[in-house]
């Protein structure tokens, strides 16, 4: 029996969301999700939600990180991050079960 491992939240993840609920003015969770499509079979869903009753919730300060149960096991031992580069600020995945990724780093096959 194999142990399935949750993605993990960076502090840089946790910390940009925590700037992003003080510009609201409000508590605002991070959902990841994976669907269908993309130009590489699979995309990532990452946007503000509430949560659901069966989410996974990833938690640091206060901080709420959301997977649904069908997409926990395409991020097993995934790493939610944030970056700022000169082409711009975003939340990224970096995702080991991806066998390969599409350049816009939202769309993946496996």
């Amino acid at each position: 029996m194999s142990l399935t491992l949750p993605p993990r939240v960076t502090d840089r993840a946790f910390a940009r969301l925590a700037e992003i609920a003080a510009d609201a003015g409000e508590d605002c969770a991070l959902r990841v999700a994976v669907d269908g499509g993309g130009c590489s079979g699979f995309q990532y869903d990452i946007r503000l939600d509430a949560p659901a009753a069966d989410d996974l919730i990833l938690e640091k300060d206060g901080q709420k990180v959301l997977v649904d149960p069908v997409s926990l096991p395409f991020l097993e031992n995934a790493v939610i991050d944030f970056t700022e580069e000169l082409i711009g600020a975003r939340f990224v995945i970096e995702n080991p079960n991806a066998s390969s990724s599409c350049g816009c780093g939202i769309s993946f096959s496996m």
